[in-house]
């Protein structure tokens, strides 16, 4: 019986997630890769954005995740799908390690997958890749020049040096990892891209990881079932069989199906429908609103399932104790006139991810000034939200103390004003100030005011330190007497951080 099982066991290529920092040159290195190993004429011109695509180097075949980062990666990973064998950390040699760095450490560990680190941008002249390691060495990346077992490749992705290195060290690791498929097993992937084709319907990127998929056969996750009536590779090029470790594109399914589902092939529809976990279909978010509370309302829209889904979950992480997010309408698709009418009645704000706008939805945006904004990056479009509730967010007012003047002689007094002679006692005095009338024995407030004109030894001056005397055209509520006390001060505006 264990023969057997050994003779169905092959070796199957390395899955690769590439993460870091969001300027550090994640996709720029997956672009260097494409450009040197997929020509023109093989891929003929890959246009569509399928989460996965597969090289070949030395004879053996890397598939590479194509995902939007470190979120939409833990987003597959939080339904309990094992997507990648190896992780490359990206690090700009001219930044060193940032937030997005550290989060993508944390990323890969939790994963429990090998790491590779990718030190980018090698051809800047302010390029530091030893101060590089040695920040990694401080966030817990054992590498190897520092006696560690996490190898290091230097490389530009703008020039293409390295990137070969980079390759060769991800092949070294496969083998070390000793990667096996049983491809006598059912078939079984996971999805890594989902939308819905107007013209094919839903489509899914699948990476198989045990069997073989056929053409035909009767597939389903936890949602949706199906049968895979076309399966294309990444090329979009149509092919019968799917193998472990493939990236695949799969039309036949009856809706799409959710990123980071299992894919699992049955004997019958029937069987897969019996299968399927039922959920009720979604209805809006319901958010119980306190009356004052301010309150930011989003239309998404996104290129595909998968990012819809990690900036939903990203949005929500958002803390909303000053001002609560709704996500009135989350699609994939082109932002609509429907959108824009919705961003009207509502006061939203459309939010897009990869997206177009129709040319209705164009001039009636800005036939109603609503402002429809596009993101490349997922990083980007959720600070652009956060940025957006700052906005809604109302300064505190915080009162500054500055000093204390003691009263020493009251020269004239008319109506509300009254000029003053003085001796700074603590801090400083400045003219167009604050001031808190205090009686001096009490301490007991008077009334208030404000520090018309100030002056030092006779002359007009803005500003009077502690131990000095000054003159002071004083304008406030209170009739202030010899000993009083000023308590001078400014009021400033502090805004509230999330």
């Amino acid at each position: 019986m264990e023969k057997k099982e050994e003779k169905n066991l092959v070796t199957r290529p390395p899955v690769v997630v590439i993460l870091g920092h969001v300027d550090h040159g994640k996709s720029s290195i997956l672009e260097a890769i494409k450009d040197l190993k997929i020509t023109e004429k093989e891929s003929g011109g890959i246009t569509q954005h399928i989460g996965a695509y597969e090289i070949e180097h030395q004879d053996k075949k890397i598939t590479f995740i194509d995902t939007p980062g470190h979120a939409a990666f833990s987003s597959m990973r939080s339904r309990g799908a094992k997507v990648a064998d190896i992780a490359v950390l990206v690090v700009a040699a001219d930044d060193g390690v940032k937030e997005q760095t550290r989060e993508a450490i944390e990323v890969i560990k939790k994963a429990q997958i090998p790491m590779i680190v990718a030190i980018n941008k090698i051809d800047k002249s302010t390029a530091d890749p030893e101060r590089v390691k040695r920040e990694l060495l401080n966030e817990g990346v054992q590498i190897e020049s520092f006696g560690g077992k996490i190898p290091v490749v230097e490389l530009s992705a703008k020039t293409k040096e390295g990137i070969s290195d980079l390759l060769d060290i991800i092949l070294l690791v496969a083998e070390m990892e000793d990667l096996k498929a049983d491809i006598s097993k059912p078939a079984q992937g996971v999805v890594i891209e989902s939308y819905l084709d107007e013209k094919r319907g839903p489509t899914a990127t699948i990476i198989l990881q045990e069997g073989i998929l056929k053409k035909g056969e009767i597939i389903g996750t936890a949602l949706t079932v199906g049968r895979a009536r076309i399966i294309e590779d990444f090329q979009n090029k149509p092919i019968e069989k799917l193998y472990p470790s493939m990236p695949g594109i799969i039309i036949g399914f009856e809706e799409p199906p959710g990123v980071g589902e299992k894919v699992k092939v049955f004997k019958s529809l029937e069987e897969a429908k019996r299968a399927v976990r039922k959920i009720p279909e979604t209805t809006p978010e319901v958010v119980d609103i306190q009356p004052g509370q301010k309150v930011l309302n989003l239309i998404l829209k996104a290129d595909v399932l998968g990012s819809l889904e990690t900036i939903e979950r990203v949005i929500k992480e958002i803390p909303q104790d000053k001002v609560v997010i709704r996500i009135l309408r989350a699609e994939v698709g082109t932002v609509n006139d429907s959108d824009v009418k919705l961003a009207v009645s509502s006061k939203a704000k459309i939010i897009g991810f990869r997206v177009k706008t129709t040319p209705i939805a164009k001039k009636l945006a800005e036939r109603e000034k609503i402002t429809i904004v596009n993101f490349e990056v997922i990083y980007d479009l959720v600070q652009a939200v956060r940025n957006l509730i700052q906005k809604q967010i109302t300064p505190e007012k915080v009162k500054k103390l500055l000093g204390k003047v003691e009263i020493l002689a009251i020269f004239r007094t008319e109506k509300n004003r009254q000029i003053l002679g003085g001796k700074v006692i603590e801090g400083i005095v400045k003219r167009g100030a604050l001031v808190d009338v205090l009686q001096q024995e009490s301490g007991e407030k008077k009334g208030e005011g404000r520090i018309v004109e100030l002056q030092r030894n006779k002359k007009d001056t803005q500003e009077v330190s502690k131990g000095e005397k000054c003159g002071i055209l004083y304008e406030g509520s209170a009739k202030v007497e010899e000993g009083d006390i000023l308590e001078v001060y400014v009021i400033e505006f502090k805004k509230e951080e999330l």
